[in-house]
């Protein structure tokens, strides 16, 4: 019984772990924020690496900026909050990105 009890409270207190106000407040925002923060970096070892050209980094840092883009529109939307739906629809468009950095990254050049 008081194992249980110490387990449930240990999982009600695992939020309060997130590392800044912004990040338990807008957990989708921030789900999403940090994913293209990810493939960002993953572009820059790319083009470090030999792996992308500038132009292709160019190419993928634009798409992303335009998911950012309509991540903040819709949040405009919605008191600087993003629903479900809306998370969706970005991690789709963000897994098509990084599909297409994973393939241009080892096309075999």
């Amino acid at each position: 019984m008081l194992k249980t009890l110490v387990i449930a409270l240990s999982l009600l207190s695992v939020p309060a772990f997130a590392d800044t106000r912004w990040e338990r407040e807008h957990p989708r925002r921030d789900q999403v924020n940090d994913r293209l923060e990810n493939q960002h970096e993953r572009v820059r070892a790319g083009v470090r690496d030999g792996e992308l050209t500038r132009r292709e980094a160019r190419r993928i840092h634009r798409e992303d900026r335009a998911i950012r883009g309509e991540e903040r529109a819709m949040a405009a939307e919605h008191h600087g909050h993003i629903t479900r739906g809306e998370e969706r629809r970005l991690d789709r468009q963000e897994n098509r990105v990084s599909r297409q950095i994973y393939r241009e990254r080892h096309d075999g050049r």
